[in-house]
């Protein structure tokens, strides 16, 4: 299927760049603020998803409820916790094989697009020297629903003016999996296959479809 297809929509967080551990100090700096306790373990909940609603799964994890303006203004203040770590990104930080292997696409004649949920994604891009790569970055500011919705990755096919069923998609997150199926696009996950079960293909990481 790879072979054949006529774009490419990549993730951003674990698939290009490794930002991950990074909103992982940033939201546990919070939770910590607030006395929830908040592990590496309970991160992976928060893999995919929208800034509110990671915002919530930690509050749950509390027990605490609170009035949607208090919650907005602790998500503004996660993402500056979180800019001041990603404004030291540099080109080091992109992940073994992405840069390469989007290259050898676009040499091909692959479209590529990103589809994130992060709405910093235009930033990090060009923080490690990737916003020329993709005719399309799709991302948090583009679109309203969160994966598993297939939102993003529609909107992505959209902009690269092709069919979904022309695409893959690649994902490290089971959330994003979800998402690239429901949309009727080949997906390719990317990390732990007991994660990504429901993937087409898994891979360890882009470096492996290198050719």
């Amino acid at each position: 299927m790879l072979n054949r297809i006529k774009g490419a929509i990549f993730d951003l967080d674990g698939v290009i760049v490794d930002t991950a551990k990074y909103h992982y100090l940033a939201w546990r700096r919070l939770a910590d603020q607030r006395g929830i306790p908040f592990t590496e373990h309970d991160n992976e909940r928060l893999k995919g998803v929208s800034r509110m609603r990671s915002l919530d799964i930690i509050l749950e994890l509390g027990g605490f409820t609170l009035p949607d303006e208090e919650k907005e203004a602790m998500a503004a203040y996660k993402n500056e916790l979180y800019l001041d770590y990603i404004r030291r990104m540099d080109e080091s930080e992109i992940l073994p094989g992405a840069k390469e292997y989007m290259a050898s696409l676009r040499a091909k004649g692959v479209r590529i697009a990103l589809g994130s949920a992060s709405k910093n994604a235009a930033f990090i891009l060009e923080r490690v020297g990737l916003s020329g790569m993709f005719d399309a970055v799709i991302d948090g500011t583009k679109v309203t629903k969160a994966k598993p919705d297939p939102e993003v990755f529609l909107v992505a096919c959209e902009s690269l003016g092709l069919a979904p069923r022309d695409c893959a998609v690649y994902e490290d997150a089971a959330a994003g999996v979800q998402a690239a199926k429901a949309a009727g696009i080949y997906v390719v996950g990317i990390g732990d296959g007991d994660v990504l079960g429901e993937a087409d293909e898994v891979v360890a990481g882009l470096h492996e479809l290198v050719s």
